[in-house]
């Protein structure tokens, strides 16, 4: 059986929390609760996508837009299924998710000590942006959202 690609589901919430849970270098955050990930696939139809084998969740990507860049997020394969090219496909569905609406650039955040990921992502040709740093501002009192 091979592994089968389709857009993500809230129904698929639980397994995919899983497997991000169980990712090396995956910050999640009260943010990525169950209603707000429902949300923002509300508002991004077609852009996030699951990978499948034998029923299970293996891959994942949740992906959306501002209308001018497209943003990947938690990008994740299950560790026993790396190599398979299961990520690098995730990765060109959201793209082309993404060109289809008329958008050509996409951002991601990596973090700095994801050495793994860094090298996953410049060999599928994304570079580093040396000209820009990252900012939050947080106007909740919780520090975790």
């Amino acid at each position: 059986m091979s592994v089968t690609f389709r857009e993500m589901q809230i129904s698929d919430y639980e397994k995919v929390m899983v497997l991000w849970q169980q990712t090396d270098h995956m910050v999640l955050r009260e943010a990525d609760n169950r209603d707000n990930i429902l949300a923002y696939l509300d508002k991004n139809p077609n852009m996030s996508f699951v990978a499948i084998l034998h029923g299970e969740v293996v891959g994942a990507v949740l992906a959306g837009t501002d209308g001018r860049r497209g943003y990947l997020e938690h990008l994740a394969v299950a560790s026993q299924h790396r190599g398979k090219r299961i990520g690098k496909t995730l990765v060109e569905k959201v793209t082309d998710s993404f060109a289809q609406i008329g958008i050509e650039k996409t951002q991601l955040f990596v973090n700095a000590d994801n050495e793994v990921a860094q090298h996953f992502y410049r060999s599928m040709g994304w570079e580093v942006r040396k000209e820009v740093k990252m900012y939050s501002f947080n106007a909740s009192a919780n520090v975790d959202i």
